[in-house]
């Protein structure tokens, strides 16, 4: 316990000294909602007598509270981005932790050699000594991306493609999806199995940036895009089509659709999403479905539309799509 302890005063920066009652009463936040709070984040309650709570835990309640005097914010808008901040966090310390790992193993621990207390001790050293600056790099990354979503905002609401009151927006959204990709985790190792997502995820990512659309999010095989108009969608899905007919590039296959979509949290819902899923799962390896309402976006645009059979997809009846490709 002592040890366990002492690691996560090492990462936090800081001494483990307030309980429950000692943030309520220094922060001035009442306990049920701190708890609230704590738990949207993802954390277990601790017992009441623990000093669990640094100095910086309660400056970040007292900023809460101080949240909470602002006319547009409440208690609901507080959690929900507790939420949002808890799960996109936890995953991204879980990535970060495991990269870190990975390259510390690689430095500090030679082939055939079993891990030691005392490589373990140099890696939480090395990795205390580095966290402020990966603090400083997360920040400009938030605050990067907090501008670009204030300009997509601006320009959505003034070509009328977004109510950001209603949390809808008009977007093209797109699955790109590996092919057989259970058969290939069974023919490849750990080591190349782990490469091989990482190269998709990479190259998939740039390409989306590149062309002003936005990973919604990735699960191995499989990742979740959108792009601010049509035409976008269409490049952003035959480019990682195109990409992947390289050898050293996993088969994929393609879905997009367009429509109206419900934004929350950073995720998008809706029928164009569920579209977009179903067309992906009835694809071809290497090619592109679109949705009806993708096809009637570009028909006057640099892409060839062939419209093929109808196909019955679950939850959305049937649907007659279009096979897109390059003029």
């Amino acid at each position: 316990m002592a040890e366990t302890r002492a690691v996560e005063e090492l990462l936090l920066g800081e001494p483990l000294l307030f309980t429950l009652h000692d943030v309520e009463e220094k922060s001035g936040i009442e306990l049920g909602l701190g708890l609230r709070i704590w738990s949207a984040l993802g954390f277990p309650t601790p017992p009441g007598d623990t000093a669990a709570f640094t100095e910086e835990d309660i400056v970040a309640m007292r900023t809460i509270r101080e949240l909470l005097e602002h006319e547009y914010v409440d208690e609901e808008m507080v959690l929900q981005l507790a939420r949002g901040v808890g799960q996109t966090m936890s995953r991204l310390a879980h990535w970060l932790g495991e990269v870190w790992l990975e390259r510390l193993a690689e430095h500090l621990v030679q082939p055939g050699e079993a891990v030691t207390d005392e490589t373990v001790t140099a890696a939480l050293l090395a990795s205390a000594e580095l966290r402020p600056k990966f603090e400083n790099l997360l920040l400009r990354g938030w605050r990067r991306q907090l501008a670009a979503v204030g300009v997509s905002a601006l320009t959505g609401t003034a070509t009328a493609t977004a109510d950001p009151g209603a949390g809808t927006a008009t977007l093209a959204v797109g699955f790109a999806d590996i092919v057989s990709f259970t058969r290939l985790s069974r023919h490849l190792d750990a080591d190349g199995l782990a490469e091989l997502i990482d190269r998709f995820e990479t190259e998939t990512a740039s390409i989306i940036a590149a062309l002003g659309g936005r990973v919604i999010k990735t699960l191995g095989d499989e990742v979740l895009f959108t792009a601010p108009d049509a035409a976008s969608g269409a490049e952003i899905s035959l480019r990682i089509s195109e990409r992947s007919a390289a050898e050293d590039f996993p088969r994929v296959r393609v879905g997009v659709a367009y429509g109206e979509v419900i934004l929350r949290l950073g995720d998008v819902f809706g029928t164009p999403v569920n579209m977009a899923a179903r067309l992906t799962a009835a694809a071809h390896p290497g090619t592109v479905l679109a949705s009806p309402g993708m096809g009637a976006e570009l028909a006057a645009g640099p892409y060839s539309l062939k419209k093929i059979k109808a196909r019955s997809l679950q939850g959305l009846g049937k649907v007659r799509p279009y096979l897109l490709r390059r003029d």
